[in-house]
Order: C-alpha cells, then sequence, then structure tokens
C-alpha cells in the first residue's frame, strides 16, 4: 500500500521538524522574532494556498454541497476547541518575561493533540491521491518549522533544559504517526472518508492561518517589514498554486 508508506514517511519528515530547535540556539531573541515573522508569513501563505487552491477543489469536483462546507467549518470548530480547552495555541513568539507560557507540560499535550490531526490530516490526503499529499505535507512542514521553534520556547522557558526541551518535542511530533494509522484505519471502516477530511483539513489550515497567524503579523507595524511580510505570504500562496503543475 503505497499511500500508507508515503503518508509515514511524510510524517517522519515533518516529525523531525521539531528538532529545530538545535538551529536557533546561537541566535538572539531580537534575531529570531525576525526571522519568525517572515517564517510565519510565508506558512501563513502556504497554508491559505493549500486550502483554498488544492483542498476545496478537489472537494468540489463533484460539486460543492452542504456536508463539504460543514466539515470545513468542524475543521475550524475542532481547531478552536483544541485551543480554547487544551489552553493550546499556534504560538511562534519566542518565550520570555513580556510573552510568557506557564503551562508548558499543557502545551505537550495540545501539541501532541495537534501533531495527531496534522497525521490524520496527511494520511487522508494520500489516501485521496498522491498530489494531494505531497502539497498537504508541504504545507504541514512550513508552518511546524516556526511552530516547533515556539514550542521549543515555551519547554525551555517552563523550566524544561534544551536537550529535554528537544527530546519531549520530538516524543510529541511522533503522534503525528497514530494519525497517519487512524487515517487508513477510517479509511477501511467510513465510506467516503475523504470527502471528510479533506474538507476538515481544509478548515483547520483557515482557522490556523486566519486565527493565529495572520494576527500575529499585524504586530509588526514598520512599513518594510510589513512590505517584506506581505511578499512572504504572497510567495507562500504562489508557490501552492505552482505545485498544480505536479
Amino acid at each position: 500500500m503505497y499511500e500508507l508508506l508515503y503518508s509515514l514517511v511524510s510524517v517522519l519528515v515533518v516529525s523531525l521538524i521539531s528538532l529545530v530547535g538545535l538551529a536557533i540556539l546561537p541566535l538572539n531573541e531580537k534575531n529570531l522574532k525576525h526571522i519568525l515573522l517572515y517564517l510565519v508569513s510565508f506558512s501563513a501563505g502556504a497554508l491559505l494556498g493549500d486550502a483554498f487552491i488544492h483542498l476545496i477543489p478537489e472537494v468540489s469536483k463533484n460539486g460543492f454541497t452542504t456536508s463539504s462546507a460543514l466539515f470545513i467549518m468542524l475543521g475550524i470548530i475542532v481547531s478552536f476547541i483544541v485551543e480554547k480547552f487544551i489552553y493550546w495555541r499556534h504560538c511562534h513568539i519566542p518565550t520570555s518575561k513580556n510573552h510568557p507560557h506557564s503551562f508548558a507540560y499543557m502545551n505537550l499535550i495540545g501539541d501532541g493533540v495537534h501533531n495527531l490531526l496534522d497525521g490524520l490530516i496527511i494520511g487522508g490526503s494520500f489516501i485521496t491521491n498522491f498530489t494531494l499529499g505531497i502539497t498537504t505535507t508541504i504545507a504541514v512542514i512550513l508552518h511546524e518549522i516556526p511552530q516547533e521553534i515556539g514550542d521549543f520556547g515555551v519547554l525551555v522557558y517552563g523550566g524544561f533544559s534544551r536537550v529535554k526541551a528537544l527530546i519531549y518535542n520530538f516524543i510529541t511530533a511522533m503522534s503525528a504517526f497514530i494519525g497517519v494509522l487512524v487515517a487508513f484505519l477510517f479509511e477501511k471502516n467510513i465510506s467516503n472518508f475523504s470527502e471528510i477530511i479533506i474538507p476538515f483539513a481544509a478548515g483547520e489550515f483557515i482557522y490556523i492561518a486566519c486565527s493565529d497567524l495572520i494576527p500575529e503579523l499585524h504586530k509588526e507595524v514598520h512599513i518594510k517589514n510589513s512590505l517584506i511580510q506581505l511578499a512572504s505570504l504572497l510567495i507562500g500562496i504562489a508557490m501552492m498554486a505552482l505545485l498544480l503543475s505536479l
């Protein structure tokens, strides 16, 4: 079953992104903030591009139905629930005295749930078709880079050593493998599973981009940096458009 193999390889790559904390150790807080804001812009564009250029058109091939709209909204609502009731959100700002996170262990739980959903979405995308699996994996990877940097900062600020933070981050990232297995289990037992998971993924990506990422971009008020952010956002969307040729 090539779809399962592709999915497992993809989530392995995504899981390895959790070790990105190693790359930021030499950076000071000021430089890290600048890099993250541009990465967040690029990530938001990639998520929106995947949602509107790949996922929603895939759902609409046989007509966009009320069910499709409901499952998109379900993706938005589930993301809201994870953030609201597990006290975890997609944070990409370096943790500091001015931006504290006191729930280090709660962050691990929320991150594990989020990564499980990523695995579920990646698995469901590869079940639908190879191209959708690749584009969705790329969108997840681009989002995970700033996300995992934020998670690493949360754990270190919460009292974890840097080595321990990397290990725990990687362990929670591995929950994506469970998500893939659940996706293939559902695919065997639920008819039209792809018609559920693909709009759900679109809803989750739209929520992350519009609720978590874009509001962070508004914190930058300098014109030059804001224009770079806009360019990064558009490049993220353009990259997803270019992947239509796959």
